[in-house]
């Protein structure tokens, strides 16, 4: 990834140093117009607007351990946690730098490609991020999510966990088709379309926990959507096919019906979303 960044940089006609743990991997961009730095110290000292986008959180404290740091501006793109972001944000600031924490939507390969429709959340010095938008908007576009150095983080792991939900789906649903007279490229534009329908929850879920109400114009009560998802169990069972990607949402939604059948039958399948903040209840 932080590769594919310095590349589009230097195509935009920007001056780049860069340094690498692995002095191969910046070499490589040296051939494109960068300026190989000889230590982080040297890299940090060439600009202003420094980016690092590294392994892992520790690895930025164990690269910049002892660089002076003051009057620079840092713009995190490792991903880390909310909580590293925020202490990563505090440790900018006793040393003197603006700090943007990052989360990158997109793979290498949508870097500088406008039409792939990467982006990349910033959240933490909002001035810094606006003085430098021009900059960081050339890899992919840049959305602001907040002057908490953690968000960037949360908004980009919350967008992946909805992912690899969706992926978990996906494979389940082609793990029930194994062995049958069914070919997967026969499902896939079906699961696609049926997928893209059922976007919707996305902004009804929103909606109800933003007013709490669970209950008014509900579609598909959860005594019912609980009461079939015996249907998907024995489906499973019968295709000899392991119910472990799907059983933990399915089990939450009867747990929240169980708690309270009568309060809870009528509602919609969002407030079984409640039940997640275990550390709340």
């Amino acid at each position: 990834m932080g590769t594919a960044l310095a590349r589009t940089w230097l195509a935009a006609g920007h001056a780049v140093t860069v340094w690498n743990r692995t002095r191969s991997k910046a070499e490589a961009l040296v051939a494109e117009g960068a300026r190989l730095a000889p230590s982080p110290a040297g890299a940090v000292a060439a600009n202003d607007l420094v980016v690092l986008c590294l392994l892992d959180d520790a690895g930025i404290g164990a690269v910049l351990d002892g660089v002076d740091l003051t009057g620079k501006d840092l713009v995190n793109l490792t991903t880390g946690t909310p909580a590293e972001g925020r202490a990563r944000a505090a440790w900018a600031e006793e040393r003197g730098a603006r700090f943007a924490d990052a989360g990158i939507m997109g793979t290498p390969t949508m870097i500088g490609v406008p039409e792939a429709g990467a982006y990349v959340f910033y959240s933490g010095s909002r001035a810094l991020v606006e003085e430098h938008r021009t900059v960081l908007e050339v890899p992919a576009g840049a959305r602001f999510v907040g002057e908490d150095p953690g968000h960037a983080a949360l908004h980009d792991v919350a967008l992946l966990s909805a992912m690899y939900g969706l992926f978990a789906g996906i494979s389940h649903a082609y793990a029930l088709i194994e062995g049958e007279d069914i070919a997967p490229k026969d499902l896939a534009p079906l699961l696609s379309e049926w997928l893209g329908a059922m976007g919707f929850f996305a902004g009804d879920a929103a909606e109800r926990l933003t007013s709490r109400d669970f209950t008014s114009e509900v579609v598909s009560q959860l005594g019912m959507q609980v009461a079939a998802s015996g249907t998907l169990l024995r489906t499973a069972a019968d295709q000899g096919v392991s119910a472990e990607l799907i059983s933990p949402y399915l089990d939450l939604m009867r747990e929240r019906l169980e708690a309270d059948p009568a309060a809870h039958s009528g509602e919609d399948t969002a407030g079984a979303i409640t039940l997640l903040r275990r550390a709340a209840r």
